[in-house]
């Protein structure tokens, strides 16, 4: 690839997690959808984070979790995403720069607070999210910094930004305008719920935008509609240059045409909690490929990075271990 200033700059919701253990009884107390993310008010917000045990806070939202991985790796990379100008903000902006990602995006001063998500995981450590986006809805068009879409090798855009109308402009601007300055696009389906939603938007946007599109089974057989994962597969390959497709136990499937990546997940791993494992997988997936790796190697290191994720608490791994991990597939 030519010579850029970021591998990868991301579009995202900057989102302040708080994880904490939950039994599924209190799920189906609070009737909360399993595995999901469901988004709520503030009111609805107070009232779960009252009643959830002791919590670990950490900056997450599923893009940011991309880049900061990708910058763990050794990659270039800048964000975009809003924050307020409050406490929440400040441990987000400071957490993100510290991994070296470049982020400048301006914070909202007065109105809606930094967002936050509340992950409520089970003994299965499947994860639940209830989540308040607060100031991440007033992010819009004026956010983008157009010079750091053209001088990405890739743009990396967050589904679950979708639901905010001016959000979804400023991703459609920025992937028009990386089309135009020949930096690759990619997409993440984020979560099946948020497929369901913008099915057709999300066709549309895979056939005339995306060069390259991340999802796990449940996300891709809800796009297609579809419960067999082979007819996904081959919707798929029809819309997007490349597809990377995470089935969880089973590994992974790279696709690129014709061209068929079967990637087996890594053995003998714990899984303590699933949070952010597929941002995991795209951050390593993204950068192998920018740095020129084929798409065997690509999909392998995203698997790597998602068996450590999900072998400890939390959406991100220490930058110790990613190298780590680097280091032994690269």
């Amino acid at each position: 690839m030519n010579t850029r200033r970021f591998d990868v700059t991301a579009i995202g919701n900057a989102i302040v997690d708080v994880i904490a253990q939950a039994e599924d009884s209190l799920l189906a107390e609070h009737k909360l959808p399993k595995g999901a993310m469901n988004l709520i008010d503030a009111e609805t917000a107070e009232k779960l984070y009252a009643i959830m045990g002791p919590g670990k806070e950490a900056s997450g939202g599923s893009a940011g979790n991309t880049i900061a991985g990708i910058a763990a790796l050794g990659g270039k990379t800048a964000y975009i995403g809003k924050v307020a100008a409050d406490q929440l903000g400040e441990v987000f902006t400071h957490d993100i720069r510290a991994v070296g990602v470049t982020y400048d995006t301006k914070p909202l001063v007065g109105g809606l607070p930094t967002a936050r998500s509340l992950i409520f995981v089970t003994p299965d450590a499947q994860r639940t999210m209830q989540t308040f986006l607060g100031a991440t809805t007033q992010l819009g068009p004026e956010d983008v910094n157009m010079d750091y879409i053209t001088s990405s090798k890739v743009v990396y855009l967050e589904g679950y930004l979708w639901d905010q109308p001016r959000a979804k402009k400023a991703m459609r601007d920025a992937a028009v305008k990386a089309q135009e300055s020949g930096v690759k696009v990619s997409l993440t389906l984020s979560d099946s719920f948020c497929v369901a939603r913008f099915r057709d938007e999300f066709l549309e946007l895979a056939e005339k935008h995306v060069d390259i599109l991340f999802a796990n089974e449940g996300e891709i057989l809800s796009l297609y509609q579809t419960d067999n994962f082979d007819t996904a597969l081959q919707q798929v390959r029809k819309h997007c240059e490349i597809a990377a497709l995470t089935r969880s136990e089973k590994g992974s499937v790279v696709v690129n045409g014709n061209e068929v990546h079967i990637v087996d997940a890594v053995k003998g791993v714990k899984v303590v909690d699933t949070t952010g494992a597929g941002d995991a997988y795209a951050a390593g997936f993204l950068y192998a490929f920018t740095q020129g790796r084929d798409l065997a190697t690509c999909g392998k290191l995203g698997g790597a990075m998602a068996a450590k994720v999900i072998s400890h608490f939390g959406p991100r791994s220490e930058v110790a271990d990613v190298k780590k991990i680097a280091a032994s597939v690269l």
